[in-house]
C-alpha cells in the first residue's frame, strides 16, 4: 500500500482531486500527509528524549553554588561535607541539652514537653534533648533576702498600731527554696508573693500591738510570729518556700512627730531610772529586815534555853546603846563628892585639837 508512495488513503497524483490532496491545487507539495513525512530527529542524537526537569535544574545549581559546579562538592573518601556537618551540629546539639552537670547547691527540674518530669540529683545527669526535655537548674541553699521599707527619711512605711498609732518599719525577710517543683509551678512570680505575704503578715501583727510594744521590747516577738505566720500562708500556697527568719531594722513614729516621741521617750527613761532606783532601796530595806528578823529568832532560840541569862544579857546590851548617846557622869563611892565631866573633858580636847591644826 506504500511502495507508490501513496498515503494509507491511497496515491495523489499530480494532478489529483481534491480528496486526497492537501495542495494539488495550488502549485505545492503534492502529499501533505502526515504520514508520509520523514521522522524529524530527537535532541541530543536521540541520547536524551526529553529536556532536563525541574528537580535536576535545582540539584545542579546547588552543586554550582556549594560545590564549585560539583568539582569540590564531594570529600575525600566519598563523603560529602555537608553530612559532616550536619552530623557535628547534631553531637553537639545532643551534648548541650542532654547532659548536665547538677552543683551541691542546685536541683535540676525536668519539664517534659511542657509537663513536670523529675528532678536532677547534684552530679552528672542525662536527659532526653531539647525541645523534649528542658531542664531548669534550681538553687535550693541560697539564703534570699528581700527588704521591705527603707531606713531613709524620704520614703516611709506606715503602719497602724493597736492603740490607732502610726509606726514608720523597715524590715527584711530570709527564705530560701524548700520544693523546686512547687516553686517553679504553682506561683507565678514567686519572689513577689513573699514580698506581698511579709507585708499581709507583718500589719497585721502590728495591729495587735502597742506604739510602745512595736518600737520596744516587744520586737523580737513580733519578728517570730511574723515568721510564723509568712511560713503558714505561703505553704497554703504550695509556694515550695522556707521563711528563715524576719528582722526589723527600724522601727520609728513618723517623722512629722519623732521630735516630741523623743521627749516623751526620754521622759519615759527617766521615770523608769526613777523606778529602778525606788526598787533597789526597796530590795536593801527587805534584805535588812529579814536579817533583823533572824537575827531575832536566833536570840529568841537562846532565850528559850536560858531565860534569866539571856535577859540580863539583853539589858545590858540595850543599856549601852542607850548611855552611848547620851552625857555620863561617874560617881565613885557613897559620901565621896568627886565630879568627873568626862564629855567636857572630852570635848575640849577635841577643840584644842582643831586649833592646832588650823595654825
Amino acid at each position: 500500500m506504500f511502495n507508490d508512495g501513496g498515503g494509507p488513503w491511497g496515491g495523489g497524483s499530480s494532478g489529483g482531486g481534491s480528496g486526497g490532496s492537501g495542495g494539488g491545487n495550488d502549485g505545492g507539495p503534492g502529499d501533505r500527509n502526515p504520514w508520509s513525512q520523514p521522522p524529524r530527529k530527537r535532541p541530543n542524537g536521540g541520547k536524551q528524549p526529553f529536556g532536563p526537569s525541574a528537580l535536576d535544574e535545582l540539584l545542579r545549581r546547588g552543586r554550582q553554588r556549594f560545590g564549585n559546579g560539583g568539582g569540590g562538592w564531594n570529600a575525600p573518601g566519598g563523603q560529602s561535607l555537608w553530612l559532616w556537618g550536619i552530623g557535628a551540629i547534631l553531637i553537639l546539639w545532643l551534648l548541650l541539652t542532654s547532659v548536665h552537670r547538677i552543683e551541691p547547691q542546685e536541683r535540676g527540674v525536668v519539664m517534659r514537653l511542657g509537663r513536670y518530669a523529675g528532678q536532677l540529683t547534684p552530679g552528672m545527669s542525662v536527659s532526653f534533648p531539647s525541645p523534649i526535655d528542658k531542664v531548669t537548674m534550681v538553687n535550693v541553699d541560697d539564703i534570699r533576702v528581700q527588704d521591705i521599707g527603707s531606713t531613709s527619711q524620704q520614703s516611709q512605711n506606715l503602719m497602724l498600731t493597736g492603740d490607732q498609732n502610726l509606726v514608720d518599719l523597715a524590715y527584711s525577710v530570709r527564705w530560701n527554696i524548700r520544693d523546686p517543683q512547687l516553686y517553679l509551678l504553682e506561683l507565678a512570680d514567686p519572689d513577689d508573693t513573699v514580698t506581698q505575704v511579709a507585708e499581709s503578715a507583718m500589719r497585721a501583727e502590728i495591729a495587735r500591738v502597742s506604739l510602745n510594744d512595736a518600737i520596744g521590747q516587744q520586737r523580737s516577738e513580733i519578728e517570730d510570729r511574723v515568721a510564723r505566720r509568712m511560713q503558714e500562708i505561703l505553704d497554703g500556697y504550695r509556694a515550695g518556700v522556707a521563711i528563715q527568719g524576719v528582722a526589723i531594722k527600724q522601727a520609728d513614729p513618723p517623722a512629722a512627730v519623732v521630735d516630741a516621741f523623743k521627749e516623751v521617750s526620754a521622759a519615759q527613761q527617766t521615770a523608769q531610772t526613777y523606778i529602778n532606783q525606788a526598787r533597789a532601796y526597796a530590795q536593801q530595806l527587805s534584805a535588812k529586815a529579814n536579817g533583823e528578823a533572824a537575827a531575832f529568832d536566833r536570840v529568841h532560840e537562846q532565850y528559850r534555853l536560858a531565860p534569866e541569862v539571856t535577859r540580863r544579857r539583853m539589858y545590858y546590851e540595850t543599856m549601852e546603846e542607850v548611855l552611848a548617846r547620851t552625857n555620863k557622869t561617874i560617881i565613885e563611892a557613897p559620901g565621896v563628892q568627886s565630879y568627873l565631866p568626862l564629855p567636857e573633858v572630852k570635848r575640849g580636847t577635841a577643840r584644842a585639837n582643831t586649833a592646832e591644826s588650823t595654825q
